[in-house]
C-alpha cells in the first residue's frame, strides 16, 4: 500500500493489487459461498471492511485505491442485500473501529497485554478495540432472530454493542467511529471519555 500519494503518483501495480485483494476476494467468496448459504432460509453474509458507509462517503481514506476498496465493500453488502432478499437471507457490512490486529500491534511495537503503551506515540490509539469485539458483533448478529432489519446496512462494532449489549475484553464498549469523527478528525486532544 502506498499512502498520501495521488492516483497518478501511485504505483498502478500496487493500486490494482490492493483492489484485487480488497474487492476480488469478497466477490469470489460470495460467488462460491452464497449458493451454500441460500439452501436454508435465514443466512447471514457479513462483509468486514474499514469504515462505515457514512464515514467513508464523507472522508477521503488517505489513498485513491484504499478509499475505493473500502467503499466498495460497503456497496457489496448493499447489493447482496437486494440479491439475497428473495432467499430470506441478510447481508451487512461491518466495520470494527481502530482494530488491534496482530499487524497493528506489531506496527505499534506492543502486544494485546500492553497495548495501552502505544498511546504514548499516538494518544488516539486509546479508542482501539480487540478483534474479539468485532467477533462479538458478528455473533450477536448471527443470534438475532430479527437480523433482517439490518439487511443492506453498514454497521460498526461500537454501534452494535449499544444495541446488543456486548463488550470488549476489558468490559468497555468503544465507539470508535463516533470518536474518530468527533475527536480525532476534529483535531481535539485524545480523550475517550464518553466513547469507551
Amino acid at each position: 500500500m502506498e499512502w498520501n500519494k495521488s492516483v497518478w503518483e501511485s504505483s498502478l501495480d500496487y493500486g490494482l493489487r490492493t483492489l484485487r485483494l480488497a474487492v476480488d476476494t469478497h466477490a469470489i467468496t460470495s460467488h462460491f459461498a452464497i449458493p451454500l448459504l441460500i439452501k436454508t432460509p435465514g443466512g447471514l453474509v457479513v462483509e468486514v471492511t474499514d469504515g462505515t458507509a457514512e464515514y467513508n462517503a464523507a472522508n477521503y481514506r488517505v489513498s485513491f485505491f484504499y478509499d475505493l476498496a473500502k467503499a466498495s465493500v460497503n456497496r457489496m453488502a448493499f447489493a447482496l442485500a437486494h440479491e439475497l432478499r428473495p432467499h430470506h437471507a441478510t447481508a451487512v457490512s461491518l466495520s470494527p473501529g481502530w482494530l488491534r490486529s496482530e499487524a497493528m500491534l506489531e506496527a505499534c511495537g506492543v502486544t494485546e497485554s500492553n497495548w495501552r503503551d502505544a498511546t504514548k506515540k499516538n494518544p488516539h490509539f486509546a479508542i482501539s478495540e480487540s478483534p474479539a469485539f468485532v467477533g462479538r458483533a458478528v455473533a450477536a448478529l448471527a443470534q438475532d432472530p430479527d437480523v433482517s432489519r439490518w439487511n443492506g446496512k453498514s454497521l460498526s462494532s461500537g454501534q452494535l454493542a449499544k444495541v446488543y449489549g456486548f463488550t470488549d475484553l476489558d468490559g468497555s464498549q468503544p465507539d470508535a467511529w463516533r470518536y474518530v469523527t468527533e475527536v480525532q478528525d476534529a483535531g481535539k486532544p485524545a480523550d475517550v471519555t464518553g466513547y469507551r
